[in-house]
């Protein structure tokens, strides 16, 4: 088996598999499309924008091949898997190799875990889940294609700001489980999106992401938040800079009690995802200093510190 980095030549094995691809980065597909044969040829000429492809090749299987991808931000702690092809190769030992080398590659940038999110009813997942990934969350992305009328009047909702920040933090704490904030630690970076206060109190926050094909929102609203499908309603309808583009509404198993108010709202859901990850690295607590035991019949020397002077 060899595994390698893709390479222009390898286009046409791309091409020919790209219709049994499984993509596993819900956020990059729907914001901004498939970064398969663009993405592929990125990473061959342009390896620094931070797109990796490999390609992993059994030449004692007629060449059976799977093609392999991550995305990885400069200093981020995450590796994301873009995709996977072709679907039907995934469980052939191949793919050991392939996200080995993947996991090389995201170690040496930095990052220290792996993710990918998959539809727990494709083969993908349980492939995945033999190399070494597990669950830690779990999602459904809904989808809205219409504006919804509301009473522009309404002031539910503002754009968050730097002084909004602490606030928003405490949110975060108070909503995602223990678990979920090791792996996704609250961003003290500026707020990106919109909050809605009740009694100068902070109840709901919502991260908002932009991609030419679609408009990346992930939620989270306290459960003492009142009328929500309202705020939701008012929400869709005044996300700034929408321009027509689809609102995707990515929905935490811990939010899941937010899902009825978006299927009142004529959101089409999609199919429910199993959040996975690979920890690339270890964290390790120093060992603590301990003193050696004296050497039988002996005393310890006294010793002066000796200096150098010069006049």
């Amino acid at each position: 088996m060899d595994v390698r980095p893709f390479y222009w030549r390898d286009l046409p094995s791309l091409y020919r598999c790209r219709r049994q691809s499984v993509f596993l980065n819900s956020f990059l597909l729907l914001t901004r499309g498939p970064l398969l044969i663009p993405g592929a040829l990125l990473s061959s000429i342009a390896p620094n924008m931070g797109v990796f492809t490999c390609i992993g090749r059994d030449d004692r299987k007629d060449g059976r091949s799977i093609v392999g991808q991550i995305v990885h931000r400069t200093e981020s702690q995450f590796s994301h898997l873009t995709f996977l092809t072709p679907e039907d190769a995934l469980e052939d030992h191949i793919l050991s190799g392939v996200i080995e080398y993947l996991t090389v590659v995201s170690g040496e940038r930095g990052a220290l875990h792996l993710t990918a999110d998959v539809d727990e009813r494709c083969r993908a997942f349980e492939a995945l889940r033999r190399s070494s990934f597990a669950t830690y969350s779990k999602q459904r992305v809904w989808r809205f294609d219409n504006s919804l009328a509301v009473d522009h009047k309404q002031r539910t909702w503002r754009v968050a700001t730097d002084r909004h920040a602490h606030a928003i933090g405490a949110l975060y704490h108070n909503l995602v489980p223990g678990m979920v904030q090791q792996i996704e630690p609250y961003s003290k970076r500026q707020p990106r999106g919109m909050i809605s206060r009740h009694d100068d109190q902070i109840l709901a926050y919502v991260e908002i992401s932009y991609g030419h094909r679609g408009i990346w929102v992930q939620p989270f609203v306290h459960p003492d938040i009142t009328d929500v499908v309202e705020k939701l309603g008012e929400l869709i309808a005044k996300i700034p800079d929408r321009r027509s583009r689809p609102v995707y509404i990515c929905v935490r198993s811990y939010q899941s009690w937010l899902e009825p108010a978006l299927e009142e709202l004529g959101a089409e859901p999609g199919p429910a995802q199993a959040v996975l990850i690979k920890h690339l690295a270890v964290s390790q607590k120093p060992a603590l200093a301990s003193e050696m035991p004296a050497i039988e019949g002996s005393q310890p020397e006294v010793t002066a510190t000796i200096t150098h002077t010069e006049t």
